[in-house]
């Protein structure tokens, strides 16, 4: 077994801050098998720590913890569960330096997003959900005199859960917070490559009263842990955001058991500028669409669709503006772009500039990575591509990274056409000051969220979520609850007169 990292490895200000091993029913435990996977710093690709590998009998354990957890805790005042959710909002916050410098060196994400974005995102979402707890109620429905029928709205159970690593402290509330208010239990499966403050909030909501064995998380690889957890035959659900490719398997590995299934999954979001758009601000906007945390986000504007008439403006003021963008290493607060998560990830999002290339695109920024102190990490300048048609493959595929293709168009038809050309539906937007028009799109475009004259806003409130190869589904809202609950229908008898049916 590879030994932990050295503490004196670690930065200081998380000396005591990192957890590496599993939680199963309220501990801090190592995997059955003992066997650990390194998690690296994306900045320089050092290693950071040895986490515990969860294997199937891991799995077992916390499914095990997790169903003997889950009758009090269903049955547990609803306002009960709210006050552990909103203590663990506040604990967040006090917390927030500490998380924000962990998810910063874990995932290359700058570390002033991690404090102004990641971190406030995740407490509001835990608030949010543990206000809802208690409001979240059934219906009566008017049927035949006599009868009184309404519904319950019943948690699911146990309910299996799959965090991605690109917004991994974000995502982990965007997952548990709905299904806990709810009254389900969980075991969670955070990415293998970022682990680390997903199991930071395992020890606040320790810390916050959450009762042994409602929450229990398992980092490990996805094709042994996470597989294992979409066929397992005691959880009721499992909730995945991830590739579109991993969310099929996901689906097949289910079937077994029939267990429900919510999936938020790839995207290849279309932002639309038309002539009469603001255009400073529409170049603001599409620079924060992509680049924003390395364009390693689902919801990503990955494609620029530019009227022709204002085409070449916009691209000059938007080339200058990529091309400024502070790259460096993500725990400075000047940074505004830090690494992508991976190598592998890295070379990936590189290849398709070569796949630009053969189908005759032209790149127009980045398309490199930078060399100098910067040559060890992860890190792919902004890159903008102008494409011959919306059917190349780089216009089609989810490159996940700080690329973004640009096409052009004549008429609203033809705009629409592009927006709507591809597998995905997940994010799109648009830019205009024609209002009629603006409706007009966002009635049109086949996508699960449509920002008009703005983009990549979130709130819990609101649900996120996509159609076709995107996935089905909601995140946040009342939405959310409703995927993470079941209906029972209960009649009674008031004084209903039935006749016999079979009268003697």
């Amino acid at each position: 077994m590879t030994q932990t990292i050295a503490k004196s490895q670690i930065p200081a200000a998380l000396q005591g801050a990192i957890h590496t091993k599993l939680f199963i029913d309220g501990k801090f435990v190592d995997a059955e098998s003992g066997e650990t996977m390194a998690t690296l710093n994306p900045h320089d690709n050092s290693v950071i720590a040895q986490v515990a590998m969860a294997g199937h009998a891991d799995v077992d354990l916390a499914v095990k913890a997790a169903h003997k957890a889950f009758p009090a805790w269903s049955r547990m005042q609803a306002a009960d569960r709210g006050r552990i959710l909103l203590k663990l909002a506040d604990l967040i916050e006090a917390n927030g330096e500490e998380l924000a410098r962990l998810e910063s060196l874990d995932t290359g994400h700058p570390l002033r997003d991690c404090r102004m974005l990641d971190v406030p995102r995740t407490a509001g979402c835990f608030r949010y959900f543990g206000g809802m707890a208690d409001k979240f109620q059934g219906e009566t429905i008017p049927v035949d005199a006599g009868f009184l029928n309404y519904t319950l709205r019943e948690p699911l159970g146990v309910v299996g859960q799959v965090v991605p690593w690109n917004f991994p402290l974000m995502f982990t509330s965007w997952k548990m917070a709905p299904a806990l208010a709810a009254g389900n239990t969980i075991v969670l499966k955070p990415a293998e490559i970022t682990p680390l403050t997903t199991l930071k909030i395992a020890e606040l909501m320790r810390e916050a009263g959450m009762p042994a064995g409602v929450v229990n998380i398992l980092p490990g690889l996805g094709h042994v842990a996470g597989q294992y957890i979409a066929e397992h035959s005691d959880i009721a659900k499992i909730a995945f955001t991830g590739s579109t490719a991993t969310g099929k398997r996901i689906v097949q590995a289910s079937a077994g058991n029939l267990k429900k299934v919510q999936l938020e999954l790839g995207g290849k979001g279309a932002n639309i500028v038309f002539e009469d758009a603001n255009l400073i601000a529409a170049v603001n906007g599409a620079a924060w669409a992509i680049f924003h945390n390395q364009g390693q986000a689902c919801i990503a504007g990955s494609r620029l669709v530019l009227h022709e008439n204002i085409a070449d403006a916009f691209l000059e003021k938007f080339i200058l503006l990529a091309n400024s963008i502070r790259l460096g290493n993500p725990l400075d607060p000047d940074t505004e772009m830090g690494p992508l998560t991976s190598a592998m990830h890295r070379d990936r999002v590189l290849s398709y500039v070569e796949v630009a290339k053969a189908e005759g695109g032209e790149v127009l920024a980045g398309g490199v990575s930078p060399g100098g102190d910067l040559a060890n990490g992860c890190y792919v300048r902004p890159t903008i591509v102008r494409v011959k048609s919306h059917k190349d493959r780089v216009a089609q595929e989810e490159v996940f990274g700080p690329f973004v293709t640009v096409l052009t168009f004549k008429t609203d038809a033809e705009a629409l056409e592009i927006a709507n050309g591809t597998e995905y539906g997940l994010g799109s937007g648009l830019w205009t000051s024609n209002l009629q028009r603006a409706h007009l799109f966002a009635r049109e475009i086949r996508s699960g969220m449509v920002w008009i004259n703005s983009y990549k806003r979130v709130n819990p409130g609101s649900p996120f979520g996509g159609t076709g190869q995107s996935g089905y589904g909601r995140e946040m809202g009342f939405d959310a609850m409703r995927e993470y609950t079941q209906v029972k229908s209960v009649w009674v008898n008031i004084d209903a007169q039935i006749k016999p049916h079979y009268p003697r």
